[in-house]
C-alpha cells in the first residue's frame, strides 16, 4: 500500500466512531462473538482433512482438540488456548 492508502485506511474507522460517541450494539456483539467463531474455523480447519478411517485416526488432532477447550475454560485466555494446542499438536506429530 501507498502511505496515503495507509493512513486513510487506518483513519477510517476514527471517523465512523469517534471518542465521544457510544460504541452501537452490534459492534459491541461482532467483539463478543466473532473471537469464539474464530476459534470455531480453525477447529473446522484444522480436522477438515483428517481420515478417522484411516492412519492414526485423528488422535493427535482430537488430543489438540481438547487442550485447547481445557485452556479456555480454565484460563479464558483466547492466545493461550490456540497456542496451548498448536504445541501440543506439533508434539503429537513429531
Amino acid at each position: 500500500m501507498v502511505g496515503g492508502d495507509y493512513f486513510t485506511l487506518t483513519f477510517i474507522p476514527f471517523l465512523i466512531f469517534p471518542s465521544g460517541r457510544p460504541t452501537p450494539s452490534y459492534v459491541q456483539y461482532l467483539g463478543k462473538v466473532l473471537p469464539s467463531a474464530a476459534l470455531g474455523l480453525l477447529v473446522v480447519y484444522s480436522i477438515k482433512d483428517v481420515k478417522f478411517l484411516s492412519g492414526n485416526h485423528g488422535v493427535p488432532e482430537l488430543i489438540s482438540i481438547a487442550v485447547v477447550v481445557f485452556l479456555h475454560i480454565w484460563k479464558r485466555n483466547m492466545f493461550l488456548s490456540i497456542a496451548g494446542g498448536t504445541l501440543v499438536y506439533m508434539f503429537l506429530i513429531q
